[in-house]
């Protein structure tokens, strides 16, 4: 059974940037794709970013497009956020998600594995 775990969030001003990590444990990352999700105060779970199975495909929300950039590691077993040009409305904890194998999605029903969550908060 696959373990995920979140690091990297806390606090940091608009403009700023932050750099998520996610690390599996449990079960190797090759040939399943990976997402960020992220639940905001009072609001449901959303849509962050995903990367497909190769590396080579990937998706992002409307709102975070050009500033944030999803990458993978497969040697490491690790998944990574980086986010930058920070906004107070990106306040939100962020989850890590184990996606399906040999494909890419969006839709956090594909998903069958999370992280426990990590805080970020953006001050203005």
């Amino acid at each position: 059974q696959v373990s995920l775990v979140e690091s990297g969030g806390g606090l940091v001003q608009a403009g700023g940037s932050l750099r998520l990590s996610c690390a599996a444990s449990g079960r190797t990352l090759n040939n399943y794709a990976m997402g960020w999700f992220r639940q905001p105060p009072g609001k449901e779970r959303e849509f962050v970013a995903s990367i497909g199975w190769s590396g080579s495909t990937t998706y992002y929300a409307d709102s975070v497009k050009g500033r944030f950039t999803i990458s993978r590691d497969d040697a490491k077993n690790t998944v990574s956020l980086q986010m930058n040009s920070l906004k107070p409305e990106d306040t939100a904890v962020y989850y890590c998600a184990l996606g399906p194998r040999f494909t890419v999605a969006i839709n956090a029903r594909a998903y069958s594995a999370w992280g426990q969550g990590t805080q970020v908060t953006v001050s203005s």
